[in-house]
């Protein structure tokens, strides 16, 4: 690393960054106006050889539902190595600065190899499902659901309609992104070239009896046709429905498609209502998927961001090789909303290190599964089972989207 350099991205290297990336991960970085405008070069770690980007990472400005709140939160993307450039600590120093740097309490990711990102803190702390829905032999309950209407929007009506929907979802379930105006355009923008063959996006709406959107999908599909007929594809996108009605009326409609075969859907939660809806459960063929990777980066201010299950006053031993400040015993307490963190020279409670911290923090992975392995361990008799009942929630994280 001595003659690699890492500092701050400069607006006009959007494109660097980008064809840095592109690179790593083996795709071909194409023009993108609304991608250049969600640039934050500030946010934005590059290593430089010889005047030549070689190496990025990226934490954008989002928000991010926690048990109980949302929080501000760092959403690391773009990190990449140019091949010729590897085995050389590039990544290390590019991500341990930036997990150093950032204001945020925690940094999340989705993980393109987990291996990575477990040697900096990260833990895998929601999990997702991914299903392959065989139409024919779901089975859709004969439900009656009360009155409301299915509609579709235009993208100019959607940026405005959508967003208090998703507002809504991330106060009942922890893991949700938040987006900003821009971040909208980007997420329904529809170019041809990036729709694999299906149609345009359809953007489906569910309105209740008094005509407010209450619940929305957005879903693609896909022509096939096999030697005994029609076998069309569905690819649902995102659904979001905070109220059980718009759920139940979505998804019936989805599942019912006209000429469809099959339905995938790729960012489901662990405890999907889905299964409730259908008489055949198990032809909703689905694979656990690990999705979001949290970090860390100030135990006091992470702990006091989140609310807990029930009330708790225990001190945490943390350990922590990246930031040291980190590391050190912690006294948490909690009852309803009043909830502190501080530095203490109390004897600890607990013993862990920032990994299983992070990995307990949505409330989708309890200590007890950590204690099993050794690295959770309990000094004082009885906490660590009333800890992970105060660290756990009733609904599990998931996220919705790949960032």
């Amino acid at each position: 690393m001595s003659d690699i350099e890492v500092r701050t991205a400069e607006a006009a290297e959007f494109e660097a960054v980008q064809a840095v990336f592109g690179g790593a991960m083996m795709f071909d970085a194409t023009p993108d106006d609304l991608g250049r405008q969600l640039f934050e070069p500030e946010r934005t770690l590059v290593a430089v050889d010889g005047g030549e980007v070689i190496g990025t990472t990226r934490a954008l400005t989002r928000e991010l539902s926690v048990p109980g709140a949302v929080v501000d939160a760092a959403h690391v993307t773009g990190v990449g190595v140019r091949a010729t450039h590897r085995r050389r600590g590039v990544m290390s120093s590019l991500i341990g600065r930036q997990l150093r740097e950032v204001p945020e309490a925690i940094a999340v990711l989705w993980a393109s190899e987990s291996a990575i990102y477990g040697r900096f803190g990260y833990a895998g702390a929601a999990w997702g499902i991914g299903y392959e829905i065989e139409l024919h032999r779901v089975g859709p309950t004969n439900e009656r659901i009360r009155p409301g209407e299915l509609g579709e929007l235009t993208v100019d009506d959607a940026l405005k309609e959508l967003p208090p929907l998703l507002r809504r979802l991330q106060a009942q379930r922890p893991g949700v992104s938040g987006r900003s105006d821009l971040g909208w355009q980007k997420h329904l923008q529809d170019k041809p070239d990036e729709r694999n063959g299906r149609l345009a996006r359809q953007i489906l709406v569910h309105r209740d009896e008094a005509g407010t959107i209450d619940g929305y999908a957005l879903w693609r599909g896909k022509m096939n046709w096999t030697a005994t007929g029609p076998a069309n594809e569905v690819n649902l996108e995102e659904l979001v429905a905070p109220d059980p009605t718009a759920y139940r009326a979505l998804w019936q409609h989805l599942l019912t498609m006209d000429l469809s075969a099959k339905l995938s859907y790729g960012y489901a939660a662990v405890d999907e209502p889905l299964q409730q809806l259908v008489s055949t459960p198990t032809a909703l063929d689905r694979r656990l998927n690990e999705s979001l990777w949290l970090r860390i980066t100030d135990v006091p201010r992470a702990l006091q961001g989140r609310r807990y299950v029930v009330p708790i006053n225990v001190v945490l031993d943390v350990t922590d090789d990246l930031i040291q400040s980190n590391t050190g015993h912690f006294h948490l307490t909690a009852d309803g909303d009043t909830v502190t963190c501080e530095r203490t020279d109390a004897p600890a409670d607990l013993a862990l290190s920032i990994t299983e911290l992070g990995a307990v923090y949505l409330g989708g992975r309890p200590l007890t599964e950590f204690a099993a392995t050794g690295r959770v361990t309990e000094q004082t008799p009885g906490t660590l089972n009333q800890t992970t009942a105060a660290f756990g929630w009733p609904v599990a994280p998931a996220s919705l989207e790949i960032f």
